[in-house]
Order: C-alpha cells, then sequence, then structure tokens
C-alpha cells in the first residue's frame, strides 16, 4: 500500500499549495476591499449581500473568506440566527419562480427552461459556492451543516436549507474525488488520534487498543477529500480470519494473539464510522465497502469471503414496543420470557439462554425482514447493508454481551455477506423490494411465522373481548 500513502502525501501538497494560492488572491481582495469600503467589519447579512453581488474574483475571496472568519467566530446563540437568515431571506423568490413557470408553460423551450432553473435556485446556494472557494470554506459548509442538523430536530423549517446543502455536499464529495488511503501503526500520529475519537461502533480506549486493530491480521481504510486531506470522512475497519466471524470480542480484544494474513479465507468488516456529522446523508460508505472489497481482493487472492459482523441497534427498542403493545401476535406466545430479558445477568443464565435463543434469533430475523417503513427496513444496519448489495447470511447469538450490545440487541449481532459476483444484483432486487437472504435465516423467520400463525386467532379473540 506505499502507493496509496504516496497519492496521500500528494493530495495534501496539493492542497497546500492551493490554499497558499487562494490566501494569496484573497489578501489582495481584501487590500481592494479596505479601500473601496474601509476597514469595517460587516454584519453578516450584508456581508452575504455582498459576497452575492461582487464579480471580482479577488473581491470575491477575500468576502468569502470574511463570511467564513465570521462564521468560526459566531456563538451558538448568533450561529442558529444565521442559519435561520439564510433559511428565510435567502431562499428563492417564490413570485418570479410562478412568473417562470407560467412562461414556459405559455412557450416551452431551452430560453424560458433556463431562466425557470435561474430562479428556481435559491441565492443561498450560489452564496454556499462562493463561501466555498474560501480557504477553510469546505470545512466551514459542512461544520455549519452539522449545526444545522443539530437545529432541525427543534425546527424543521429549516428543511429546505438542509435539502439545497445536502445536495451541493453530495456533488462536491462525490466518491469520484476521494482518495483512498490504508491506515497503518505508521500513519500520522495525529491522524491516528482523529480516528479513535471518531470509532463509533466499538470504542477505542486508547492508541495502544487501536495499535491491535492494525496488526498484520487488521485492516483500516479511510477516504479523504483532496480539500481536506487531514481530515477522514468515513472509515471502516476489518479483520482477516478464518471462516465468518460469530463474535466480536476475538476481533477488538487487544490481547488476542495476531494471526497469519496468509492463512485467512475472510475478511470481516466489523466497525465502519462517519467521521463528519455534516455530511450525514451523503453517500460513502457503500463506495468505502466495495473499493477496499476490491482492494483485498487484490492483495490478498487467498480471501474468498467477505461478510460483516454488523449490530442491530434498533432491535431491543423493537422488542420492547412490541411487548408493551400487550397485543402482538409475534410475541405473545413467549411473553413470559421474553419478560426475563430485564433480569441482571439473564445472559450468564445457562437453562435461561438456551430457552432464549430459538425465540429471539427468530423475533430477529422477523425484525431485520418483515419490519418495514415505506417498503425498506426499519433497521439502519439493515437498510444500509442490503440496500447496499449485501446478503442477511447469518443471526449469531450472545456475539457481543457488552453493555451496549446486550441494550441495543440483547447480544445479537448479523453477517452480512458481500458476494462481489452478486451485489448489484442484489441491490436490484432490494429496490424492487425483496431482500436477499440466506437459508439458515429463512429457517429462523418460518419458524417465526408458524408460531405467529398458531397464536394470531387467539389474539383476535382476546381484542374483540
Amino acid at each position: 500500500m506505499a502507493g496509496t500513502s504516496l497519492v496521500a502525501e500528494s493530495t495534501r501538497s496539493r492542497a497546500s499549495r492551493l490554499d497558499q494560492l487562494w490566501s494569496s488572491i484573497a489578501d489582495a481582495g481584501r487590500e481592494l476591499l479596505r479601500r473601496r469600503l474601509g476597514p469595517r467589519r460587516r454584519a453578516v447579512e450584508l456581508l452575504c449581500r455582498e459576497l452575492l453581488s461582487v464579480r471580482g474574483e479577488a473581491s470575491t475571496l477575500a468576502l468569502a473568506r470574511e463570511l467564513v472568519e465570521t462564521w468560526r467566530g459566531m456563538s451558538a446563540e448568533e450561529r442558529a440566527a444565521f442559519l435561520r437568515l439564510l433559511a428565510v431571506e435567502f431562499g428563492p423568490d417564490l413570485g418570479a419562480v410562478r412568473r417562470a413557470a407560467e412562461a414556459f408553460v405559455h412557450q416551452p423551450g431551452p430560453r424560458t427552461l433556463a431562466e425557470l432553473r435561474r430562479v428556481g435556485e435559491a441565492p443561498r446556494v450560489e452564496l454556499f459556492r462562493r463561501m466555498n472557494t474560501a480557504p477553510g470554506g469546505t470545512r466551514a459548509i459542512v461544520e455549519l451543516r452539522a449545526e444545522l442538523l443539530r437545529a432541525m430536530a427543534d425546527d424543521p423549517a429549516f428543511a429546505e436549507l438542509d435539502r439545497d446543502l445536502l445536495a451541493l455536499l453530495a456533488t462536491w464529495f462525490n466518491p469520484g474525488f476521494l482518495t483512498l488511503t490504508r491506515i497503518d501503526w505508521g500513519s500520522p500520529a495525529a491522524l491516528l488520534e482523529k480516528l479513535k475519537g471518531y470509532e463509533k461502533v466499538h470504542k477505542l480506549d486508547s492508541l495502544e487498543a487501536f495499535k491491535r486493530r492494525l496488526a498484520a491480521d487488521r485492516r483500516c481504510f479511510a477516504f479523504f477529500h483532496p480539500v481536506l486531506p487531514e481530515e477522514p470522512l468515513i472509515f471502516v475497519q476489518v479483520a482477516l480470519t478464518r471462516g465468518l466471524a460469530d463474535r466480536i470480542g476475538p476481533l477488538i480484544d487487544p490481547n488476542e494473539p495476531v494471526a497469519a494474513p496468509s492463512e485467512a479465507d475472510s475478511a470481516i468488516f466489523y466497525s465502519i464510522s462517519n467521521c463528519q456529522d455534516g455530511l450525514k446523508g451523503v453517500t460513502l460508505g457503500n463506495f468505502l465497502i466495495k473499493l477496499v472489497v476490491a482492494t483485498i481482493q487484490a492483495d490478498l487472492p487467498r480471501i474468498s469471503r467477505f461478510a460483516t459482523l454488523s449490530p442491530v441497534p434498533g432491535f431491543a427498542r423493537w422488542l420492547s414496543a412490541e411487548l408493551e403493545a400487550g397485543t402482538a401476535p409475534i410475541v405473545e406466545a413467549e411473553r413470559e420470557l421474553l419478560e426475563r430479558l430485564g433480569e441482571p445477568g439473564w445472559h450468564l443464565d445457562g437453562e435461561l439462554t438456551a430457552a432464549l435463543e430459538p425465540v429471539l434469533t427468530g423475533l430477529c430475523a422477523w425484525y431485520l425482514l418483515r419490519a418495514r417503513r415505506n417498503g425498506k427496513p426499519i433497521d439502519p444496519v439493515a437498510r444500509f447493508h442490503l440496500g447496499n448489495g449485501a446478503r442477511l447470511e447469518r443471526i449469531n447469538w450472545l456475539a457481543d454481551t457488552s453493555p451496549k450490545g446486550l441494550a441495543e440487541s440483547h447480544g445479537l449481532m448479523v453477517n452480512y455477506a458481500y458476494d462481489p459476483a452478486r451485489i448489484e444484483q442484489n441491490h436490484e432486487l432490494y429496490v424492487e423490494g425483496e431482500l436477499v437472504h440466506a437459508r439458515a435465516v429463512e429457517r429462523l423467520l418460518a419458524a417465526r411465522e408458524r408460531i405467529v400463525e398458531r397464536t394470531l386467532p387467539a389474539v383476535v379473540q382476546a381484542n374483540a373481548s
């Protein structure tokens, strides 16, 4: 992977030179603006309107840099006010859109269509484009969207602003622009420290713990953007194993002996973490997995199986809701047994776990394949991998007995298999509403469906009474 490191170094060097060039032009533009407008710092609304109206390259860069610096210096309250300003004052002129639409209907053609497109775009979109030209502009816009996403939880009025930002970021962070870099223990310490902090699936307590995940029988890859060469966008951790991993413990245990990569036949993707909150909704993970599969295939031809060991983050919450409903046939037959999941240390009771295993694995199969919203699985991890062309391969009993694993999924984890020859076909089936799964999962689902069929008449009768 020396070539990958050289590409990363070259990318950082180009980004640095570009920043220097942009900064020198912005400095010249700042001097021109100072002569014309004086040294005053403009109010943010006026600054935005000046940035939209100015034509010269140097003046544009200078104003864009001033806007970025203004954003960086804002308090939380000022940032919230700025977001509302963008949402309300820099949206599309609906009257102009209506007139352009009427003109197009009256006389359809390239000229009227171009005018409709022009007025249909909110001025804030061009404002973001110009802001993006400033040194540090891309980073500031990603930060701005992260702030916006947090604000949207309390105020859905920001939805249109978010749609505009997401469309721009999806274009700017198109995977064709990204660089895949392998991370190892020789990577810069500052980068390793960042990745340790960004790890969201299986937390890292220290860099030493991370060192084991970068050993010879492990792989770690990250996507970088040329404008943000020091800032990872998303990264994936992979374990090289013999056979399909069914427990997370051995994969993340810092004391686990290092195995020879030459003996492995499987690559297990056990953690994928997005690093930038502001890029939520921008498609990165599916391209990352497919590119890593191709990279490992080229480097290690003995690897014939690619799969994940994934959490089931919504399973316990869904099961709790079904139990609380009190009339759900999916859980009524084993209600008394399932209520014992609330007992501390239940997973250490051999007799109880033996009774629970067929029940919970069957319910999990139902949850992953039958519990849907708008035709898609309600579980976000299932939605991601099945939509990406994977196959639901296996449900693993007590695969994660950490407090988090027990709380989120009662210890269950799932293997999603990526067969390079069938990824695209599986994706097309997903689009048509079919969730591709292995026979072992189908057997679990069929057993659960038989239980539901037997339970349903009693539940209907109880509801009627």
